[in-house]
């Protein structure tokens, strides 16, 4: 939390999590109590609640490190190392998102109406919550980044990140009860025997 908050530009109010034990527990609810910070959480069931939030688990985490199982100390710091340098910057200054607007109900429809799609960076430095030498500061890093050149450094780092999951699978134990991956033609896809009365 110490490391989030350094690189975070503004002023934190309080923290809303999600309902896992990760986030409730005795010791984040003690940073809070002693940071003075309002501790939230998510109603038990609504999913939507942290909506914004939960959108991300696709884009910044399964659309990059999609469904292997990382859980070495290696594995660790070269995820730990993306997300921190290259996918950050990557993410935070040459992704745009747009951000609902106005959500109506027509009939059994719903029309959504999103603003214009702005990166998180532009977005900031429209914010009058953050200093001016703040905003000079970002400005001159994204000055000096190279969006082609993030994107290759991102993609380096997921090739470095997948030898070393093949690694690890190489020097595992084979499990004969358990399946290593998954079968790659699913049963909808496989040629089905003819149905009808005979001719």
């Amino acid at each position: 939390m110490k490391e989030i908050r350094k690189r975070t530009p503004f002023q934190w109010e309080g923290i809303d999590s999600d309902n896992g034990e990760e986030f409730i527990n005795h010791t984040l609810y003690k940073y809070c109590q002693r940071e003075r910070l309002e501790f939230t959480r998510s109603r038990p069931n609504r999913k939507n609640d942290n909506a914004y939030i939960e959108q991300k688990n696709w884009t910044h985490v399964r659309k990059v490190l999609e469904y292997l199982r990382y859980d070495t100390p290696k594995e660790l710091m070269l995820i730990n190392n993306l997300y921190h340098n290259e996918l950050r910057l990557y993410k935070n200054f040459f992704q745009p998102v747009m951000k609902l607007t106005e959500k109506v109900r027509i009939g059994g429809s719903v029309k959504r109406k999103y603003d214009i799609p702005k990166t998180p960076y532009h977005r900031l430095r429209e914010s009058t919550q953050i200093s001016d030498k703040t905003k000079a500061e970002f400005e001159s890093l994204y000055l000096s980044l190279n969006p082609a050149q993030l994107k290759r450094d991102i993609e380096s780092e997921l090739d470095k990140l997948y030898q070393a999951y093949e690694e690890k699978r190489s020097t595992q134990e084979v499990d004969p009860h358990r399946k290593l991956a998954p079968h790659t033609v699913t049963s909808f896809m496989m040629q089905q025997p003819k149905v009808g009365l005979p001719s």
